[in-house]
């Protein structure tokens, strides 16, 4: 079941209350930007929020820098989509705050809460033209035409897409909608850029580009951005740091490369990036793991004892032809500079190991390996 609530696809960016600026080019806007924003704190604070029997957000705790660009990431279900629409103002907490810059905005109405959000299904206006949408919000808030053409001009241009303000969105692609969508939810300035999935729907080489454009946007603009996605190839590229959610709760907040190289859960060294499961016996004091008699450190402290899993990337294995393990190349895939080879061990289970292809062509399926890996520290995990 899916708990985060479908978004409010009419909405795609919020009033600010401050008016119009005189700037004229997209890097005088970038500028406004950046002056206006000043980089919003963004605060949750113990944020709970249970939808019937279903507990969508458990006590979440996570502050947001200013100017910094958060991927809130994890499975259907797992609550980040409920988080994004409490900031936006779409959902009320069953207890806790929102805060942004130290204000308590947490029962604000979403029109004073000057943020703009992008959806996954882009939410244009089928009957206005690129230009009139991206201009949609400063018509709301009274801005004479001249001057909202002036801005959504502007917009469009430093979106990549000054030609098509006359175009109607069904003239456009996904990603150009997307742009427009995005130019939308920039056109008021908001101290904070929600972005809903908003790449989701479009394939594979216009999601990349897009992806790339946001983060170059969102760094010129020096905006506060939230991020929701399962996806974590996005999360990785795009983030500073990538809150990754489970069940309702913050599992691990951190950069990409720490959160992929010292996961702080199973959960977290699973579900980014691929994670081997291989099974050991703990020491008795639980401070040393024993896999195929190579002893290896623990990584954190554990109350398991006895017989558990070890956690282990693919680059961490290391294969050798011969030996006496009963270990058994299975297959191979290619993935260009590198290769991955699974090999089944003898109770069955299966290990990847990434190797360079060059070393991997010498172990074709069939061959007898022995499986060993780098003294460094591991995490454990229950036996499955």
């Amino acid at each position: 079941m899916t708990t985060d609530p479908a978004p409010a696809t009419t909405v795609a960016a919020v009033p600010s209350p401050a008016g119009p600026t005189d700037s004229s080019t997209p890097a005088t806007i970038a500028a406004a930007a950046t002056d206006k924003t000043g980089g919003a704190t963004v605060e949750f604070v113990a944020l709970r929020r249970s939808f019937g029997a279903t507990t969508a957000l458990d006590g979440l705790d996570l502050t947001v820098n200013p100017g910094e660009l958060v991927a809130l990431l994890g499975p259907s279900g797992c609550g980040k989509t409920t988080a994004l629409r409490m900031l936006a103002g779409f959902e009320t907490p069953d207890s806790g705050q929102v805060l942004v810059d130290g204000e308590d905005v947490t029962h604000l109405p979403a029109h004073r809460r000057d943020a703009g959000m992008v959806f996954q299904s882009y939410s244009l206006f089928p009957h206005l033209n690129a230009r009139d949408n991206v201009a949609f919000g400063l018509k709301m808030r009274k801005t004479g035409k001249a001057e909202r053409h002036r801005r959504a001009d502007e917009l469009l241009e430093l979106v990549g897409l000054p030609t098509h303000g006359d175009r109607y969105p069904h003239q456009l692609s996904g990603g150009q909608q997307q742009r427009i969508a995005l130019a939308r939810a920039l056109a008021l300035q908001p101290r904070v850029l929600l972005l809903d999935e908003p790449l989701s729907a479009l394939d594979a080489k216009v999601r990349e580009n897009l992806r790339e454009e946001i983060r170059r946007l969102q760094q010129e603009l020096g905006i506060t951005t939230l991020f929701v996605t399962h996806d974590q190839e996005e999360a990785l590229s795009m983030a500073d740091r990538v809150a990754v959610m489970h069940a309702g709760r913050l599992e691990q907040c951190d950069t990409p490369a720490e959160l992929y190289a010292r996961p702080a859960t199973a959960f977290v060294a699973e579900f980014v990036g691929t994670m081997n499961r291989i099974p050991g016996v703990l020491a008795g004091d639980g401070a040393t793991v024993e896999l195929f008699g190579q002893r290896l450190p623990v990584d954190g402290a554990t109350e398991l004892r006895g017989d558990v899993d070890a956690l282990v990337r693919p680059e961490n294995v290391l294969l050798t032809a011969g030996g006496g393990q009963g270990a058994l190349v299975v297959g191979t895939t290619f993935l260009g500079a590198t290769t991955r080879v699974t090999v089944q061990l003898p109770d069955g289970t299966a290990v990847k190991a990434d190797l360079s292809t060059h070393d991997a062509a010498a172990l074709p399926a069939g061959t007898g390996v022995t499986v060993s890996f780098p003294e460094r520290p591991v995490l454990v995990d229950t036996r499955r």
